[in-house]
């Protein structure tokens, strides 16, 4: 066999195995292991897994943020430190200090996380009010949730817009022969966003990027009398008002 089909069967293992890894996370994020309480990982500042519950305990792996977990029990260290003991999959589990995780089964995790919502900056705000999205469907808290989380894309969408304007170029795209609009709804600096459930629309005019709406939808849809429905309908009348895909 010649070195250059070697080659390509490396290269083709290689995007495999990467395929792999990458669809494993995406499921760890999205399953949790049988047995124990549903829990989610909001704080990977503190989302050490150890051997031991003490913050000196040896160090097994990092949880992402996401990752679902059982807990199957829990102990204070001596330092005072509650740590709960987890399972992240089959064959993996240790101990994780319980300020990491919030669990929707449990009074008063969706204020507990709401407070780290509103403490967080910018894209880190996004994706932990997206957390508290997927597991806190029925607090009483979602209609706050969902307009942080709104209000956050909005401003995201200005940066996105400043930056996509510098970044492609008018000649490039006029030389590449698809719509404009497209080359922008493509732009690579929205794909972490588009993770995150969100996504914009596009005004050629001058407007740039704007959030499309959606939890401003469900806000007024599902929650009518709440506090946020005027605010998010007289956004979604802004928002009608020239803005296309």
């Amino acid at each position: 066999m010649s070195n250059r089909a070697l080659i390509r069967i490396s290269q083709t293992l290689l995007v495999c195995v990467s395929l792999c890894a990458l669809e494993t996370t995406v499921l760890a994020k999205r399953r949790m292991p049988a047995g124990g309480r549903l829990a989610v990982v909001v704080d990977e500042r503190l989302s050490a897994l150890r051997a031991s519950p003490e913050l000196s305990g040896l160090l097994l792996r990092r949880i992402s943020r996401g990752v679902l977990v059982a807990i199957t029990g829990a102990k204070t260290s001596r330092e005072g430190v509650v740590f709960f003991r987890v399972k992240v999959t089959r064959r993996t589990g240790g101990w994780i200090q319980r300020d990491a995780v919030v669990a929707p089964g449990r009074d008063g995790d969706d204020a507990r996380l709401l407070k780290l919502i509103k403490g967080s900056d910018e894209f880190d705000r996004i994706v932990r009010a997206r957390i508290f999205l997927d597991n806190f469907r029925l607090s009483a808290l979602r209609p706050e949730v969902l307009m942080i989380y709104s209000l956050a894309a909005e401003e995201a969408a200005v940066h996105l817009s400043r930056d996509s304007s510098r970044r492609l170029n008018t000649g490039e795209m006029n030389a590449g022969g698809a719509p404009i609009f497209s080359y922008f709804l493509n732009y690579n600096g929205l794909d972490r966003y588009n993770r995150q459930g969100i996504t914009f629309v596009f005004n050629l005019g001058g407007n740039g990027f704007r959030y499309d709406g959606e939890a401003w939808r469900e806000i007024v849809h599902r929650y009518p009398k709440s506090p946020q429905a005027e605010e998010a309908r007289k956004r979604l009348a802004s928002l009608s008002a020239g803005t296309q895909r």
